[in-house]
């Protein structure tokens, strides 16, 4: 089993979904021994924004078939993505250009578009300063909503989300919302199994 573990925040070492996308990571690798995981931080490493490919032995175009290819080789695939500005980082977005291309990952037909890359599993690491699950903020929820649609639109539809919300309340809701993320990690990691 191949696994596809991706970074986005900027926070480095002062990240929550950083923690908890690789206690994720971690989770998986004890119970799937032979897993083998390839791992892309896109912060460190930012994708160029998304442009036409010109020349197909350009640099862009080969770092966009590598970025494809560890798309369709993984089985699962971890994100670790905070939410900016009510929605996802740019370096994310970036990512996201990669993977969603007409005829590799989705096609249109008479009856509309098509994924066509059914059968993955994704556990986003959704960090939050506000609480966007419930309440007046609800509506500004750009982050899951965005994602889910997106990643359903190639047909990838089992998307679970560990989420520590409210970060940015007080520094005893930020502990109890990571020790909520982190508990529930262990019931996610074993359906993978």
């Amino acid at each position: 089993m191949k696994l596809l573990h991706l970074d986005a925040s900027s926070l480095g070492q002062h990240s929550v979904s950083r923690e908890l996308s690789a206690a994720i990571v971690t989770q998986l690798a004890q119970e799937i021994p032979a897993l083998q995981i390839t791992y892309r931080d896109l912060t460190a490493q930012p994708l160029p924004h998304w442009t036409p490919v010109v020349d197909a032995e350009s640099t862009a175009a080969k770092l966009g078939q590598q970025v494809m290819d560890e798309f369709q080789a993984a089985d699962v695939i971890v994100i670790g993505a905070p939410m900016y500005n009510f929605s996802i980082p740019s370096q994310l977005k970036a990512w996201i250009d990669r993977v969603v291309v007409a005829g590799q990952t989705f096609r249109y037909t008479e009856n509309g578009p098509q994924g066509l890359a059914g059968g993955k599993r994704v556990i986003v690491a959704s960090s939050r300063g506000g609480v966007y699950t419930s309440g007046p903020a609800a509506s500004f929820d750009f982050q899951e909503n965005y994602l889910r649609a997106v990643l359903g639109f190639i047909g990838v539809t089992n998307v679970e989300f560990v989420r520590a919300e409210g970060l940015n309340l007080s520094a005893d809701h930020k502990v109890t919302a990571i020790a909520s993320a982190r508990e529930s990690i262990g019931s996610l990691a074993t359906k993978a199994a």
